[in-house]
């Protein structure tokens, strides 16, 4: 599969990447780190990375406006994306030929082309991959800045190599990714120091999280307390693992309003949470999910669900 994609790439001039809205550094890491690469394998070529931008991950880089009418003819490579409606700028559609490239269940099959790896820690993992067989294959090449990005991509996605998707191949390929020339302590500055607000917004969730016998826990963030610190719903992804630090819990639901909907973020040390994500809307990893409400009511249901999954476990 990886032979196809590289030749697939070698054939079409104009290059158009996406990954999946509401970002995380896997998301910018391997959409940018992938145009990084082909921008030094194929400076004739035009490569454009699009979405719209998170400022929280101005210290990866950005990505691009661009025409409608660059997409005629173009590839579009959709990378970190499981589903179609997760896709950041519906344009993916408007390009010649699509390719899929994702590590999280294949439950939406799109694309020409697809390469799917449950198996690996992050899709930044897949496209260092990638590059070595293009590497060997098709002279590819990767500079400081390529390797810092999937890096970057690789620890998002690992929690700091912690979370059980971290494998002896990821090890083996952040071995080989400080090699380059890169400043990592100004990298994790950049993914892991929070402002103050976030600071005291993690406060009260130690404060004021519930947590069962069975270590099923769960906090929730209504608009007012949001407004109270100062955050917006987008700035708690950046605290969604706090509470994997609490001895004695299993899995937890983190539920932060918005104005339409109330997000729900799903993780686990050991009970599989992707199935009571989908029942809501969402979906994900095993150990880590996304859904959606619209209701109160709705979180009650899934902190009893959850409840029961812990309890079995």
């Amino acid at each position: 599969m990886k032979k196809d994609i590289i030749e697939t790439i070698s054939l079409y001039d104009t290059i158009i990447l996406h990954r999946h809205v509401r970002p995380d550094p896997d998301a910018y890491g391997s959409q940018l780190g992938l145009q990084a690469i082909l921008k030094t394998t194929y400076p004739e070529k035009k490569i454009y990375a699009v979405g719209e931008h998170d400022q929280a991950f101005d210290y990866l880089g950005h990505p691009e406006n661009i025409a409608d009418d660059i997409y005629e003819n173009a590839l579009v490579i959709c990378t970190d994306t499981a589903n179609t409606e997760r896709i950041d700028d519906q344009r993916y559609r408007n390009g010649k030929f699509l390719i899929k490239i994702d590590h999280h269940p294949n439950d939406d099959a799109y694309g020409d082309l697809l390469w799917v790896n449950t198996a690996a820690s992050s899709c930044s993992e897949m496209i260092y991959e990638l590059f070595k067989e293009g590497q060997e294959t098709a002279g590819w090449k990767m500079d400081a800045t390529g390797a810092r990005l999937l890096f970057a991509g690789i620890v998002g996605d690992t929690g700091r190599f912690i979370y059980p998707s971290t494998t002896e191949t990821t090890f083996n390929v952040v071995g080989e990714l400080i090699q380059y020339d890169f400043d990592r302590t100004e990298l994790f500055n950049g993914m892991y120091e929070l402002d103050r607000s976030l600071l005291h917004l993690q406060g009260y969730i130690y404060q004021n999280f519930s947590i069962d016998e069975n270590g099923a826990a769960f906090i929730k963030l209504p608009i007012h307390i949001l407004e109270e610190f100062g955050v917006t719903a987008s700035d708690t992804s950046a605290l969604v693992g706090s509470l994997g630090d609490v001895k004695g819990i299993k899995a937890w639901l983190m539920f932060v309003e918005e104005e339409d909907q109330i997000r729900v973020r799903l993780r686990s040390k050991g009970p599989v949470i992707n199935t009571l994500a989908k029942q809501y809307r969402g979906g994900g990893h095993p150990m880590a999910s996304g859904a959606k409400i619209f209701e109160w009511s709705e979180a009650e249901e899934m902190i009893e669900k959850l409840q029961l999954l812990c309890k079995e476990v």
